[in-house]
């Protein structure tokens, strides 16, 4: 693993909408060496150097909840100026088109094409340590390798990429995968946007390096 140190403090927000475990990124982002604040304040989280997004329960719940602290504004803005933010586990999820649980279709922000389905497992949710495959020239995976287990937590999953990838090999999206029952999407780097479906917070030391390697590119 990775021994790299950060030079200087990048400034990281933890947007906190209500849906996510925010206290347990605040301290593995500062562990891994940023200046973190947890807030839902909207200038804050425009002008940090990172915006984390977590998120979970429901996926129709965490939309609600977004909208109405106007984080779908944030992150569209952000991302139209060309500034990183990183979601983990729902807060992954809603990047998506659209999600279905219990029969119920909901929208997502929709960066990415892409639905949100029941992971096919014989048991389900997936908890646990699991080992991904990440893209090839993945930067968030750097320095750890095929060995490394991360810790997930769901019961849905992206179970089909449906963006197009281009001939442009920086450009194209990068998207690491999984298997539990059958493969499904466990992390993507497009441009300033990435995201896993996993918890690096709660993942030890793989999950240090994992947040180390996105701090490095802020």
């Amino acid at each position: 693993m990775s021994d790299k140190v950060i030079s200087g403090k990048k400034k990281v927000v933890v947007f906190d909408y209500g849906f996510g475990n925010v206290r347990s990124a605040e301290r593995a982002l500062a562990h891994a060496g940023a200046e973190v604040e947890i807030t839902g304040d909207y200038d804050r989280a425009m002008n940090a150097d990172g915006l984390l997004v977590p998120g979970v329960g429901a996926f129709a719940a965490c939309m609600e909840g977004l909208r109405a602290a106007r984080g779908d504004w944030i992150i569209g803005r952000r991302l139209a100026g060309g500034r990183p933010v990183m979601g983990i586990c729902v807060g992954m999820q809603i990047l998506f088109e659209r999600g279905i649980e219990h029969g119920t279709e909901a929208e997502g922000l929709d960066e990415w094409p892409g639905v949100v389905e029941p992971l096919q497992a014989p048991v389900v949710p997936h908890m646990g340590w699991n080992t991904v495959r990440p893209a090839e020239g993945s930067r968030l995976f750097a320095g750890l390798d095929a060995a490394t287990r991360y810790y997930f937590v769901h019961s849905y999953a992206v179970r089909e990429w449906r963006l197009e990838i281009t001939n442009d090999a920086i450009r194209a999206p990068k998207v690491t995968w999984a298997t539990h029952g059958e493969p499904f999407v466990a992390a993507v780097e497009n441009g300033p946007l990435w995201a896993t479906q996993f918890h690096p917070e709660k993942s030890g030391d793989a999950g240090a390096v994992l947040l180390r390697n996105w701090l490095d590119t802020l």
